[in-house]
């Protein structure tokens, strides 16, 4: 099953900016990265994928049917958005913001109740952060904060999850922790993941393929070692990259993060 079909999606800004003719397929239970470098147009698609955005050209299929025509509650039942900068306007405590993610699974009886509370207390205990479930929002960390994002999307139980650089700002433990959490989402649930970063090596370890993009337009889709060769690289990022394997998991990743050397050799 085909869980997002992409098909010459466009849209574009005032400026020019955006993309155009993007076509690629999201496989039920797949990880894609999205990756490429400063406005390639990473971000203006996942507002499309997630109809924060309307295509001017193209369309966008979710699970088979055409995302103009579905209402937003419907969306959001099938698919959750974990965005790069998560902020809550009132101090609501953890557990509570955890559980607005079961708002699109109300029914005539309202939501919170024992079904959606149980969902709420298991996306806590993923992301582990049960411990702090009765903490108000604004006494945690920014790691902490963006782990309760990723619960309340988790609570939503959606069949593709789409992140917005996920580990952005965060300090080696909470990326880590946002690693394994996606792994067992996607292994454990058999999940739809959508990644969208700027961290190569992270997109290559947790995906089975990656989406290039460079200027608004798609210019590589594949496997990591398809995607990840010195010569796209270069061409979409406009700098020397050099690729080496890693021993541990036979994955491509750079060699190096210096600006005047970004590498990936194979």
């Amino acid at each position: 099953m085909i869980a997002l079909d992409v098909c010459e999606a466009e849209y574009r800004y005032p400026n020019g900016a955006g993309v155009s003719g993007v076509t690629f397929q999201v496989a039920a239970g797949e990880a894609v990265g999205i990756v490429g470098p400063n406005s390639a147009g990473k971000t203006t698609l996942l507002h499309l994928l997630s109809k924060v955005l309307t295509p001017t050209a193209g369309r966008i299929l979710v699970e088979g049917q055409d995302l103009a025509r579905l209402h937003r509650l419907a969306l959001a039942r099938r698919l959750a958005v974990v965005p790069q900068e998560f902020t809550v306007a009132f101090p609501f405590q953890v557990a509570e913001v955890v559980l607005m993610g079961r708002y699109p699974h109300a029914g005539s009886a309202g939501w919170g109740g024992g079904r959606d509370r149980a969902a709420a207390w298991a996306a806590l205990e993923a992301t582990g952060i049960a411990g702090i479930a009765a903490r108000r929002m604004d006494e945690i960390s920014g790691g902490e904060r963006q782990l309760v994002s990723l619960a309340r999307a988790l609570a939503q139980e959606p069949a593709i999850l789409l992140l917005d650089e996920p580990t952005a700002h965060l300090d080696l433990k909470h990326q880590r922790s946002v690693v394994e959490i996606l792994r067992a989402h996607y292994q454990a649930r058999g999940g739809t993941t959508v990644l969208i970063s700027h961290d190569l090596n992270l997109a290559a370890e947790v995906c089975d393929r990656l989406v290039l993009l460079a200027q608004g337009r798609l210019r590589a889709c594949g496997r990591p070692e398809e995607v990840m060769t010195s010569a796209l690289l270069e061409a979409a990022y406009g700098c020397p990259v050099e690729v080496e394997s890693d021993p541990k998991t036979g994955r491509p990743r750079l060699r190096s993060s210096l600006p005047s050397s970004i590498s990936v050799t194979r």
